[in-house]
């Protein structure tokens, strides 16, 4: 689990891979403190198990599944990522539930500079829009965010200068493909009303 308060940003410095996936080696400081292999940290949102590590990088790996649904199958050397640490029982939930797990991937549209930020008008798959409300939370390439307005297939989310600094969202050129995570609590409810909370399953002792 994660929060979404992203704690640094590395630079990509290799990746290989094949049919069957990838691994990605990125350059960091921060994340490398009491890491283990076997770890698991959050890349632009998506959550990659550490399989070695040295005194400045990491490697993680990445399955097919994680590089059809996000934007990791077009890292490059050199691009900058944002990373986070998996959660520990002790931290301040300042951000949101994050799974690391993405859901779709979006589209930068539009950036509107305002006098305290900026704002960021991002368009995703029309499915996913049930997901998003209002002030309701929204996971963009790892970084928790509230969303602004949402109408028809796009997203508005406010960026304040400390994130567009600290993380890769003050970089993003329009057209950019970001990673989106929906916030959990709205899918479970979504599925809960598509079953009418019915969760009866085969092991139920009135099945």
């Amino acid at each position: 689990m994660f929060t979404g308060l992203i704690e640094e940003v590395g630079q990509v410095t290799a990746v290989s891979g094949s049919a069957n996936g990838a691994e990605i080696t990125i350059a960091s400081r921060l994340v490398l403190d009491d890491l283990a292999i076997g770890d698991s940290i959050a890349v632009n949102g998506v959550c990659l198990t550490v399989i070695s590590y040295g005194q400045d990088s990491f490697t993680a790996q990445a399955v097919a599944e994680t590089l059809y649904k996000s934007n990791l199958a077009h890292l490059q050397y050199g691009q900058r990522v944002n990373l986070e640490r998996a959660l520990l029982p002790t931290t301040r939930l300042g951000g949101h539930i994050v799974q690391g797990h993405v859901d779709c991937n979006g589209r930068i549209l539009e950036r509107i500079q305002r006098e305290l930020g900026q704002e960021l008008v991002i368009e995703l798959p029309l499915q996913f829009t049930r997901f998003a409300a209002p002030t309701g939370s929204i996971t963009v390439d790892g970084v928790s965010l509230t969303i602004a307005t949402s109408h028809s297939n796009q997203v508005r989310v406010a960026v304040i200068p400390h994130t567009a600094a600290q993380t890769t969202l003050g970089e993003l050129q329009i057209g950019a493909t970001v990673n989106l995570e929906m916030d959990v609590l709205a899918k479970y409810t979504a599925r809960l009303l598509e079953t009418d909370g019915n969760t009866k399953t085969g092991n139920s002792a009135d099945s």
